[in-house]
């Protein structure tokens, strides 16, 4: 459902949070979050222009959060880099259904409201604080820090 472009921004951000104010490099971070260095790029740049990280060139830059991991949702990083499109008027564009969706558009829009509440229940704080799956993100990632939230 969700492409590999929004996986790979998920990935990125998780890392980020767990990394802290200090961020990371880009090598450093395709390295960790297992995505091509190139492709991280792209998505680090959407991520920037989307308000969720500044960067900075040369000796010691890097990219980092702009923001508290408890304030960015995981629903908030989706629509970042792919909005959920729901549906709001028929797709097929058949007039006499106007704004009543028929049965089988109205369990997709559902189930897409459904996704959003979801995503954006959970924040990156919940993520890294391992609250959401009882297990810590991405394998490599040391056990032993601690998140504090306030």
């Amino acid at each position: 459902m969700f492409s590999q472009t929004v996986e790979y921004a998920l990935r990125a951000m998780v890392q980020l949070a767990y990394a802290g104010p200090a961020g990371s490099s880009t090598d450093e971070l395709a390295q960790k979050t297992q995505v091509p260095r190139a492709y991280l790029s792209k998505v680090l740049q959407g991520l920037r222009v989307a308000g969720f990280l500044k960067s900075q060139r040369g000796v010691g830059g890097g990219v980092c959060l702009i923001l508290q991991p408890e304030h960015v949702t995981i629903l908030d990083v989706v629509n970042a880099v792919e909005p959920i499109v729901r549906i709001h008027t028929c797709p097929l564009g058949i007039e006499s259904h106007g704004r009543n969706l028929c049965p089988l558009h109205t369990k997709m829009d559902c189930t897409y409201a459904s996704i959003e509440a979801s995503l954006g229940a959970t924040t990156l704080a919940d993520v890294i604080a391992g609250k959401s799956f009882g297990l810590l993100p991405l394998c490599s990632m040391p056990n032993h820090i601690e998140l504090v939230v306030q």
